[in-house]
């Protein structure tokens, strides 16, 4: 982490300049609590550093543990990056609190990658479409469906608030392979 921390009020800490966790840190392996204070000028602050990191990493999704914050906050925002070249517009969603159900109950096998496990791809199973309730960063109750590649991130992002990254939910090692050759793959 970088030299100036900043404690927050919700009890963790992060760096000015937010580092992505990675695997092996214990926070990413912890189940995250529930957000109580929506009020917090440290849960504004977060919200702020969640996005920012994400745009930064190029990522289409974040959750507040690959930050360091064990805390139930996540932002699914689909969109064509350097890392998803194919992925859909969908404006960024921030996701308080989420809790889901199964709407669609086929299961999908996608690439995934994540800004915590860097320079890996794997094919995951989940779930084609759900039913999303969460929290409004405002603290509002709030629903939406999801399908098919936003569906995929949520299922990704609400991993981490279980203590799970991507790798858990591999079905043989044989589907996990190198950066370099996903998009080798996805170039062809």
């Amino acid at each position: 982490m970088a030299a100036d921390v900043i404690y927050l009020s919700l009890g963790f800490m992060m760096s000015e300049k937010s580092e992505i966790v990675q695997l092996g840190a214990e926070v990413l392996r912890q189940k995250a609590r529930l957000v109580d204070d929506f009020n917090g000028v440290k849960f504004r602050e977060l919200l702020d550093v969640l996005q920012e990191a994400m745009q930064e990493s190029n990522g289409i999704g974040i959750a507040a543990p690959q930050l360091g914050a064990s805390w139930q906050i996540i932002i699914v925002a689909s969109r064509p990056t350097t890392r998803y070249p194919n992925a859909p517009e969908m404006a960024p969603v921030v996701m308080v609190n989420p809790r889901f159900r199964v709407v669609d109950s086929c299961l999908l096998k996608d690439w995934e990658g994540c800004l915590s496990v860097p320079g890996i791809r794997a094919l995951v199973p989940r779930y084609r479409s759900i039913q999303v309730d969460y929290q409004h960063a405002n603290g509002q109750p709030r629903q939406m469906v999801l399908e098919n590649f936003p569906a995929r991130v949520f299922q990704h992002e609400y991993d981490h608030l279980q203590g799970l990254v991507y790798l858990d939910r591999v079905e043989t090692n044989q589907d996990i392979i190198s950066e370099s050759e996903f998009f080798k793959r996805i170039a062809a």
